[in-house]
């Protein structure tokens, strides 16, 4: 079987550059299997999801390439639908355990082997995907620290997850785990000016609303050929973006809609600081936060201070958005344009990546950027200690 794999790789052995094609070859187990494959990935059309069989343990994709994109190869062991058995699995909680490979699609011949789990499959012939295994193994170490911090905060009841002090030492333990994970990145990205993976990992950095200053070194050190693709433009254009809302700057204005459909001006918090909470009802680790928030709202709010939650929640997530509210106990101020990633303030903002905040003074200045758990609780200690 595995010579045939190989047989099958060499009759076509430059057929993926030469027509900008991606090629996976797969192999799955050594005979005939009452499974299906499933490669889901985004286009410029759009999403898409093709599907495969299995024949003799073998498996082949082909399709139209343009950039490398993010994709999930999934196997179906029933040979039901895709969306049956996702169904399946949702209904019976086992969703997060779907056999899936996460990989990157490129312009090489990408061959996929495996036992009897594509989970567990070898990825081989693809430079692409060669780099994205290289920065997972440098981030193994992080990656096993945030997981063993998930496992204990599973330990503890729901009722003591949705207390305000589980939510600011779960903040405080996972700081040092984002600073060593956007580190090696940096590290990876200094290293690898070539790799597309350096670009989509730039391009993550500036979701997180890192200081210019330190993503525009980052950039300028790319390759000519990376900075030329659409994804380089993009990064060029948000690093460019996020210096207009850098510690010390005015806060750019916007005003969007609260629940009732009346608007509400950023500006309309002037002689307040206020926290603007960027988030949404189907963020766990937005929600995750709220009960420290409501401890720091109640604790503050008489004392020129508010909260004014932000979400990008989209068209169709509004009475989800609404629900997440009541359920969450948010007495603040919430307002939304059902735009998701486009929302007016997350477009000013640059945000790219959830959970944010911005912590703006009665002046109108940012003052702080994605500050949370004890460094906002020493931070509002510090201004109102003042007052």
């Amino acid at each position: 079987m595995k010579k045939l794999l190989l047989a099958l790789i060499t009759l076509t052995p430059f057929i993926g550059a030469a027509q900008d094609t991606f090629t996976i070859y797969g192999q799955v187990g050594k005979t005939d299997l009452a499974a299906k494959v499933y490669l889901a990935y985004r286009s410029a059309a759009g999403q898409m999801l093709d599907s495969a069989n299995i024949t003799g343990g073998l498996f082949t994709f082909k399709g139209p390439f343009t950039v490398p994109v993010n994709a999930k190869l999934i196997l179906d062991h029933t040979g039901n639908t895709f969306n049956h058995a996702r169904a399946s699995a949702e209904k019976t909680g086992m969703e997060k355990k779907l056999d899936v490979l996460n990989l990157y699609l490129d312009d090489a011949i990408i061959t996929v082997t495996g036992t009897d789990s594509i989970a567990k499959a070898k990825i081989t012939g693809s430079p692409v995907n060669d780099d994205n295994q290289r920065l997972n193994t440098l981030l193994t170490v992080v990656n096993t620290r945030a997981k063993r911090l998930a496992d204990d905060g599973a330990t503890f009841t729901a009722e003591q997850q949705r207390s305000a002090e589980f939510a600011a030492v779960m903040q405080t333990r996972l700081k040092p785990i984002q600073t060593d994970r956007e580190r090696i990145m940096q590290g990876f990205i200094k290293s690898n000016p070539k790799s597309y993976i350096s670009l989509i990992s730039l391009n993550s950095l500036t979701g997180l609303a890192l200081d210019p200053a330190v993503l525009a070194p980052l950039y300028a050190g790319l390759s000519t050929d990376l900075k030329q693709t659409d994804l380089g433009k993009t990064v060029a254009e948000s690093i460019e973006r996020s210096k207009t809302t850098v510690v010390g700057s005015a806060a750019p204005d916007f005003s969007l809609n609260d629940g009732a459909g009346k608007p509400m001006a950023l500006s309309s918090f002037r002689g307040r600081y206020v926290l603007v909470d960027l988030w949404a009802s189907w963020c766990e680790p937005c929600r995750a936060q709220n009960p420290h928030l409501i401890s720091i709202y109640n604790k503050y709010r008489t004392k020129k201070f508010a909260i004014l939650g932000v979400s990008l929640d989209s068209v169709g997530q509004k009475g989800a958005w609404k629900l997440a509210i009541e359920n969450d106990g948010l007495r603040w101020p919430q307002v939304t344009d059902l735009k998701g990633w486009r929302s007016e303030a997350a477009v000013l903002y640059n945000v790219q990546t959830l959970p944010q905040n911005v912590l703006i003074d009665p002046n109108g200045k940012i003052i702080a950027r994605n500050i949370r758990g004890k460094d906002l609780e020493d931070k509002l200690a510090e201004i109102f200690g003042k007052i």
